[in-house]
């Protein structure tokens, strides 16, 4: 038998899939940018924080942390949930796109870019409401980079049959009754992120699907669990 074919190296490899890929890319930065200018315009709203952001800032109130390190902390753990339920390795994107939005998030503020839109602060809020409604749904979309807790959520859709709005809604929900507990601040924009936002997701994502023919990667049929893992005892 003569000699095997070379490998191609990492680089090569990497060149490919982008260049095979390059659409999905394209809709998870635009979804990036748009999600991380709705939470700017959120934030310089000033009338309340997401669940999430209410759950870490009510764990400052008694732990010396900081909001990137709750935040990642979760994070981390609906990764490892995600992991244990679907018999997989976690992926590591979503801390990518968790490090993407937050340096964007900071680069918009710094420049105060929300204060650009002469518009009453509860508009602003709706306009940041709506940026991350899309955003999100174009991440999802594209497969790539999917937030931890949406991974989670979307597993909850195909296991239980919920409504993807139903299953994200429920465990937002969890965040911001634990957040409201331990002290956490909870205002009219937490109410409207976490009704709106998770309500919006899903037909945001069949409009993209219906007018665009984009594909939706990330709530596809789920793939089958490997035939070993499957054999292997509890």
């Amino acid at each position: 038998m003569g000699d095997p074919l070379p490998r191609r190296p990492a680089w090569s490899r990497l060149r490919v899939h982008l260049t095979a890929h390059r659409g999905r890319y394209a809709v998870y930065l635009v979804g990036c940018l748009l999600f991380s200018s709705g939470a700017a315009c959120f934030i310089h709203a000033d009338l309340g924080t997401d669940p999430l952001d209410v759950f870490a800032l009510g764990v400052l109130e008694h732990a010396p942390l900081t909001i990137g390190i709750v935040q990642a902390s979760v994070a981390a753990v609906c990764l490892a949930g995600w992991a244990v339920w679907n018999r997989r390795r976690p992926p590591v994107s979503p801390f990518v796109t968790f490090f993407l939005c937050g340096s964007l998030i900071d680069a918009l503020r710094a420049l105060e870019a929300a204060s650009l839109l002469p518009v009453p602060s509860g508009v602003l809020m709706l306009v940041g409401v709506g940026l991350c409604t899309y955003g999100s749904a174009l991440i999802i979309i594209s497969g790539i980079g999917i937030r931890a807790m949406d991974l989670v959520a979307i597993t909850m859709t195909h296991r239980w049959r919920w409504p993807f709005w139903a299953a994200k809604g429920s465990l937002e929900l969890v965040l911001l009754a634990a957040g409201w507990a331990l002290g956490g601040p909870v205002g009219v924009g937490t109410v409207c992120f976490l009704v709106l936002v998770d309500t919006l997701l899903q037909p945001c994502m069949r409009l993209n699907t219906r007018l665009f023919s984009l594909r939706n990667h990330g709530l596809a049929a789920p793939a089958p669990v490997p035939a070993r893992l499957e054999s292997d005892p509890a």
